[in-house]
């Protein structure tokens, strides 16, 4: 039986031609729930890209679904239980983007550490003296703490290693194998705060998280730290705590690829700082991150039309249970 694939978005050329194999493409209108509700009603596949709202009124619409599919490592916008108590399976793409992550946060750490907005903003307009007023610095016997060590700041101590830093992480659920295979120390909060020159965060946003950066934290850190976040925005309390910590003094520089609410507001007074350096969620989705992100949904929703189980699926509890075919 051909089936009905309803995208919010367009994939690549190559990802969307490994579909058209197995039924017909259909794209959503407009990233609402009521367009979800009006358009997936006989489709057997969502595949969701961007920030669609698959809410239990969604899902109840689509009598036929077999598998929604995230094409990237978050899913809050993803009625998981109720996907879950429909026997549908919710793949993700955990891990297809992380090296561009990884490489986002080094990218982050030279920008800031070797000043090159600034020499670059000066030079341009004509500021030649500048050299003579200040200096940049290097990684080199810098000390990197990474909150949060999944796949990502994983990769990202592996990176930091031929920079000749020093590496140390806190998060409680990583094994104690993985960081002692990388060299990596672990450490409590407390001592990422007071000992880090550059903390990059890298953990999920939960409960526990929600926030975590707030003025306590910053006013903790060590002074004339780096902070780069590629997490999630909500991860920081506010841009005001931020900026207070730049216009301070106590952080040295900021380097920002998330926000919430996102878009930011971007009349903040903190975009003004030289120090503070962004970029619009863009910096994870790369056309080798997305190529990979891509293909690896396409795997697990074709997977599930031949009666195969996705291999990254969320709820691991449908698999109790035949997939529907």
């Amino acid at each position: 039986m051909s089936e009905d694939i309803l995208l919010t978005a367009h994939l690549s050329p190559e990802a969307e031609a490994a579909l058209k194999q197995h039924g017909r493409l259909h794209f959503l209108s407009e990233l609402t729930e009521a367009a979800l509700i009006e358009q997936v009603g006989d489709k057997t596949a969502l595949i969701v890209r961007g920030a669609a709202p698959v809410t239990a009124r969604v899902i109840d619409a689509a009598p036929r679904l077999k598998i929604i599919a995230r094409t990237g490592v978050g899913y809050d916008s993803v009625d998981v239980a109720h996907a879950t108590a429909r026997g549908i399976p919710v793949a993700y793409t955990p891990g297809a983007g992380s090296r561009a992550v990884a490489e986002a946060a080094m990218t982050f750490m030279l920008t800031l550490v070797k000043r090159l907005p600034e020499w670059n903003d000066g030079l341009k307009r004509g500021d030649w003296q500048a050299r003579y007023d200040r200096q940049g610095d290097d990684l080199d016997g810098k000390r990197l703490g990474i909150i949060g060590f999944g796949q990502i700041g994983r990769l990202l101590a592996e990176m930091a290693r031929p920079f000749n830093m020093c590496v140390a992480a806190f998060d409680p659920y990583a094994p104690q194998e993985t960081l002692d295979e990388r060299g990596v120390a672990r450490v409590s909060l407390d001592e990422i705060y007071a000992t880090s020159d550059i903390i990059s965060l890298h953990c999920p946003q939960t409960p526990e998280t929600t926030g975590l950066i707030d003025a306590a934290a910053v006013r903790a850190m060590k002074r004339g730290c780096y902070l780069i976040n590629l997490a999630r925005g909500g991860v920081i309390e506010s841009l005001d705590v931020l900026h207070d910590g730049l216009t301070s003094g106590q952080l040295a520089g900021v380097g920002l690829d998330v926000f919430d609410p996102a878009p930011p507001d971007t009349t903040h007074p903190i975009f003004s700082l030289p120090n503070c350096v962004v970029a619009p969620h863009a910096l994870a989705t790369t056309k080798g991150a997305m190529d990979r992100i891509f293909a690896t949904s396409v795997s697990d929703v074709i997977a599930v039309f031949k009666g195969r189980p996705p291999r990254h699926l969320v709820n691991l509890e449908v698999l109790q249970e035949r997939v529907p075919s």
